[in-house]
């Protein structure tokens, strides 16, 4: 027992830091909201966020252009799409045919499909059953918060497929990163990871160019939402997500994707008015018992 805790006073920033992280993320659904209303496209935001991030990262990642080898490179491009283009796309179409509600719920079901690829993967950071009972108590938690007391299931299957294959996605990005991170420094990674997601967005304007006109004249709301997912959201976050993988493990550190639902509902309610039932309070504390759970199993069998 004393191991521990040893182990969680040394990881206590990389808590912290996860914490923040996913408080972040929880706000991005508001803030993307707010975007869509003004006339952003999903795809369009997605790009606008990503082509910041880059341009900020650019500095600071070095002058080197590519990796060791082609395998690397290609690993890189998976990175930009599961945790980028492909991901964002397939959960925000998914919003557009579906139900929130089930959106919600389903990708939220990442860090148990993180946690079986992991264990079924045989990696020293393999998770012991504890962990996937904690997991599945946080789930039940995640899923009294998304539908706040209205228990309304409606089944989409486009929708709630393309939900699914974006938790799929970063299931992927999560099991990928942490092949190719202690290879590489971070910031060339996330440049990486940034530069091939624009890159692999840009098909979808094809057919259409991005609405420009709406970002430089959508005024302060726009720019500050804007600024906010590209600098701080995705350059900030994403970065100090690796950081957090590095520390905590990938099973441990996507535990805390389950907050994410969580923060949503408190902001939405902060800025957006929305009202909240003591059935998703019960949601709320059920996720934190279910995260206690599995990082209480996981402390023990260490």
């Amino acid at each position: 027992m004393k191991n521990a805790f040893t182990l969680q006073g040394g990881n206590l920033l990389a808590y912290v830091t996860a914490f923040f992280v996913v408080t972040v993320w929880g706000t991005t659904f508001v803030q993307t909201k707010v975007l869509i209303n003004a006339g952003l496209l999903p795809e369009e935001i997605f790009l606008y966020r990503f082509v910041l991030a880059y341009l900020l990262i650019m500095p600071l990642a070095g002058k080197r252009l590519f990796l060791d080898n082609w395998r690397d490179e290609l690993l890189a491009m998976l990175l930009g799409i599961t945790g980028g283009s492909l991901y964002f796309v397939t959960e925000n179409t998914a919003l557009v045919y579906g139900y929130c509600s089930n959106v919600s719920l389903l990708v939220c079901v990442t860090p148990l499909t993180t946690a079986l690829a992991m264990r079924w993967l045989h990696t020293d950071d393999k998770p012991g059953r504890g962990v996937l009972i904690g997991s599945c108590v946080a789930l039940m938690g995640v899923a009294l918060v998304v539908f706040n007391g209205n228990f309304v299931l409606k089944l989409s299957p486009l929708a709630d497929g393309l939900a699914f294959a974006a938790c799929i996605c970063w299931t992927l990005y999560s099991v990928v990163m942490q092949y190719v991170q202690p290879r590489y420094p971070t910031m060339l990674i996330m440049r990486k990871v940034f530069g091939y997601g624009v890159l692999t967005i840009l098909p979808f304007f094809i057919s259409e160019a991005p609405h420009v006109g709406l970002l430089f004249g959508g005024g302060f709301k726009v720019w500050f939402n804007v600024l906010m997912l590209g600098c701080v959201a995705s350059m900030l976050c994403y970065t100090l997500w690796n950081f957090v993988l590095k520390r905590l493990g990938t099973v441990r550190a996507t535990n805390f994707i389950y907050l994410n639902p969580v923060v949503t509902m408190l902001c939405s309610w902060a800025v957006l008015d929305e009202h909240i039932t003591w059935m998703a309070m019960l949601g709320a504390v059920l996720v934190l018992l279910g995260m206690f759970m599995a990082e209480k199993k996981r402390n023990i069998s260490k």
